[in-house]
């Protein structure tokens, strides 16, 4: 069997050779199979360990989260507890003035702030127990002390803005004088017009028998203009409209009460009796807040034929002469009215009584 063995591997050897003579050009091509086949296995390998990676991931995938840290938790806990104090916030500054928010918070705020009461014989883990509450119960009374100087200081830039400058818009009338009503005129369309031009830019005119009506209501009425627009409008207007003087009170928009998008005549600031001031305007009932006081008049857009202030004059002359106890109830009785043509009316109607009544007293005496 040895020797048979043996043999078959002289033969073998033998045939080699010749093999490699016979095909010399395969030779490459025996090489490059033999890389082919040894580079084989590597990308097979590559191949497993890819796809053991994929396996990995795809189990990786099927494991379960890990669970959430702590510090998540307390994150969250956080931005609750920031977020329900700014709602609360916002709920009180929207149902509860200040003095509502002071006197509701004041009995916790004092509890907060009052030590907390320890034994003399408690342990020194009891004493600090007491003493780590009560700082932290000074945390909520310290936010609502910050909430309420902030809003204290908001609410005071608000009001800066949105009310008029001073509760005592005019001086104190002189003890001599407490019997002369006020008479408050608007600006804009009531005594003057404003126009601008591409050409020229702005013009004012003023309207018909202006001077006159003012020169003439100075003698009866203190006068004041009380207009919507800036100072920076206001006085230079009224510095060549009013050149004697007559107007002894100038109101602009800093003196309005801003409300609902509009800048309001606030009369009860005017620190005047209000039963004895009377407003008037083109836009009384849409520009002050006490409708009561006001004589509305047609708006004047440069009609050259305006008579509108001339026509109040018997009126105002009237009223400054009888001095009525309170001149809401008699502009009451003119409500919806032409004031000036319905005074004229009633005025014919009274002159027509006493003519009757004089001739009726004849009568009698003869």
């Amino acid at each position: 069997m040895a020797a048979v063995t043996r043999a078959a591997r002289s033969r073998a050897l033998l045939l080699l050779p010749r093999a490699s003579a016979a095909a010399p050009h395969f030779s490459t091509t025996a090489s490059s199979g033999a890389a082919a086949a040894a580079a084989a296995p590597v990308e097979a390998a590559a191949a497993g360990a890819s796809d053991a990676s994929a396996a990995a991931a795809a189990g990786a995938g099927e494991q379960p989260a890990p669970p959430p840290k702590r510090w998540g938790l307390l994150k969250f806990g956080a931005f609750a507890a920031v977020c329900g104090a700014l709602g609360a916030a916002g709920y009180s500054s929207y149902a509860y003035t200040l003095e509502e928010v002071d006197q509701k918070t004041r009995e916790f705020r004092k509890a907060m702030t009052t030590p907390r009461p320890v034994a003399e014989d408690a342990s020194e883990f009891e004493k600090f127990q007491a003493m780590i509450y009560s700082t932290a119960m000074k945390a909520p009374v310290a936010a609502i002390e910050f909430y309420m100087d902030v809003r204290h200081t908001i609410e005071d830039h608000i009001r800066g803005f949105a009310e008029p400058t001073s509760d005592k818009l005019l001086p104190d009338l002189d003890p001599l004088n407490q019997h002369i009503f006020t008479l408050v005129l608007d600006l804009n369309e009531t005594l003057v017009y404003s126009d601008w031009l591409r050409e020229r830019g702005w013009r004012t005119f003023k309207r018909p028998g202006v001077d006159a009506f003012i020169e003439h209501m100075g003698k009866f009425y203190e006068v004041v203009v009380y207009s919507d627009q800036m100072p920076m409008y206001v006085d230079p207007v009224l510095e060549r409209l009013d050149t004697k003087g007559f107007i002894t009170g100038r109101l602009s928009r800093p003196a309005t009460k801003y409300q609902d998008g509009k800048h309001y005549r606030d009369l009860s600031k005017l620190n005047r009796n209000p039963a004895q001031v009377i407003y008037i305007s083109s836009h009384a009932l849409e520009s002050c807040l006490q409708p009561e006081n006001c004589v509305q008049i047609k708006p004047w857009k440069l009609e050259t034929d305006d008579t509108q202030l001339l026509d109040l004059i018997p009126f105002l002359e009237y009223v400054a002469m009888v001095r009525p106890s309170d001149i809401r109830t008699v502009l009451a009785s003119y409500q919806g009215r032409d004031v000036a043509a319905e005074f004229i009316e009633r005025s014919k109607e009274h002159q027509r009584r006493m003519q009757e009544q004089k001739q009726h007293g004849r009568i009698w005496r003869q």
